[in-house]
């Protein structure tokens, strides 16, 4: 949906599925933000739980700010197909995007809707995680996002130094801001990713679309719980089974786009397709990789 005169900033999208138990915290951190220039879809996707009845609440709450989105029959169609219709109905400049079970600091919004606005040539900007253990009594850690800091990083160096071709941690979906023009030459999500690696997907389009711009600051508290996409996919024995579908989906996407680079990226797919065949090598790898230094593990090849 474009932007008008009248529409908000910031589209903020919270896809939500039973999430009943951390939901209202992620809204309200929304809501106390410092910049008050923004609009939040509620996007359910077929919650069995009180998710929809909150989400309900608070659209009645703040009419004209809040407004909740399902998908038809209230469907569960995962996480792409979600995040894919709120941007349907987003009308801001900028899209923000905050899971159920996270928090955003106060200040998320402007300080990023200001580096963009100062950074013209970035896409999207993200900055440092906190790994949010102590809502649960546990011990907090930070992790930076990106091959570099307050900087902007490209192609093809970015994809390259980020995972899962890289050691640099990716963006989590909650720290991003990215502006709707970058969104709409990506085309948005993946469908066929319903769960895990659909924001790396994202990301990846994302990369070839324009710079990011990795900022020090930290925004966001990223929840660390046992129900987790990442810790059930653990759980559940699927994770590797994702990582190469997800890398199968990364060789065709790079293999059809042309941007500087593209050799050096498709060497490196190749890499990471062949370790996560071999995960016996690859853990000998990585070791071996850890101990010669980022740039030369970077540089290697199988």
């Amino acid at each position: 949906m474009p932007a008008s005169a009248d529409s908000p900033r910031v589209s903020v999208i919270c896809i939500f599925y039973n999430a009943d138990r951390f939901l209202r915290e992620a809204i309200d951190s929304v809501l106390a933000q410092t910049m008050a220039d923004f609009e939040i879809l509620l996007v359910d996707d077929g919650s069995t739980d009180d998710s929809g009845a909150i989400a309900q609440q608070f659209a009645a709450a703040y009419p004209g700010r809040i407004s909740c989105l399902a998908h038809p029959g209230h469907e569960n169609r995962g996480m792409s197909a979600s995040r894919n219709l709120g941007l349907a109905h987003a009308a801001g400049d900028y899209i923000a995007f905050i899971d159920a079970d996270d928090a955003w600091r106060r200040s998320k919004l402007e300080d990023q809707v200001a580096l963009l606005e100062k950074h013209l040539s970035a896409g999207m900007v993200c900055g440092t995680v906190n790994y949010w253990n102590s809502w649960n009594g546990g011990q907090d850690y930070l992790v930076s996002t990106g091959p570099v800091s307050d900087a902007l990083a490209t192609m093809p160096d970015l994809l390259l130094a980020i995972y899962p071709l890289g050691k640099a941690a990716a963006p989590c979906p909650s720290d991003l801001l990215i502006r709707r023009s970058t969104i709409d030459v990506t085309g948005g999500f993946e469908d066929s990713f319903t769960g895990l690696y659909e924001d790396q997907a994202f990301c990846v389009k994302a990369y070839l679309a324009a710079p990011v711009y990795f900022a020090s600051n930290v925004w966001l508290d990223y929840r660390q719980h046992d129900g987790s996409a990442v810790a059930t996919a653990h759980r559940t024995g699927t994770y590797t089974r994702m990582r190469l579908e997800f890398l199968d989906w990364l060789a065709a996407h790079v293999a059809a786009s042309e941007f500087a680079g593209k050799a050096q990226v498709l060497k490196a797919v190749r890499r990471e397709r062949w370790l996560a065949h071999h995960p016996l090598v690859a853990r000998t790898y990585r070791r071996l990789a850890k101990i010669a230094g980022p740039q030369k593990s970077r540089q290697a090849g199988i």
